[in-house]
């Protein structure tokens, strides 16, 4: 009824904003998360590493992380990459307020995931350079990104 009152516009299944205010630079983003209709969903792999500005990776959709027991059947998500991960509350944090993974859990998820190693190397270098990364955390990607090149 507030939709057909205007009151309320329909973004996208079961996600509704209010039209008097201006759409931001990353409400497709948001978008993303709210479309999931989960509390833990958060931006992940390599979405979460081209918002943090760590690497250069242009992801063609959107990656968002979902509990292992979740499962979708609604319409709207041709656009999303949804990985089934139950993460700990200490690998999610924010970015523009939209709940992201941290660098260092989005390195790990696209090394698995097979992005680029000359991408997963220069995020490495530049979250620690950043201060993303402590060495440590440096030091353990750096290991497993050689690894998997050696496989």
């Amino acid at each position: 009824m507030l939709v057909h009152r205007g009151t309320l516009e329909r973004a996208a299944h079961g996600v509704y904003r209010f039209p008097q205010y201006p759409v931001g630079e990353h409400d497709n983003l948001m978008l993303a998360v709210l479309w999931t209709r989960v509390p833990e969903a958060a931006l992940s792999h390599e979405t979460a590493l081209d918002v943090s500005s760590i690497s250069d990776v242009h992801p063609n959709r959107i990656h968002l992380t979902v509990g292992k027991r979740r499962r979708f059947r609604r319409a709207g998500g041709d656009d999303y990459v949804v990985h089934y991960e139950d993460l700990a509350p200490k690998q999610i944090g924010w970015w523009q307020e939209i709940p992201t993974v941290t660098p260092a859990t989005a390195i790990a998820q696209c090394l698995t995931y097979g992005t680029p190693t000359y991408l997963l190397r220069q995020a490495i270098e530049r979250g620690h350079a950043q201060g993303h990364l402590q060495a440590t955390e440096r030091d353990e990607l750096a290991a497993a990104l050689e690894a998997r090149r050696e496989r």
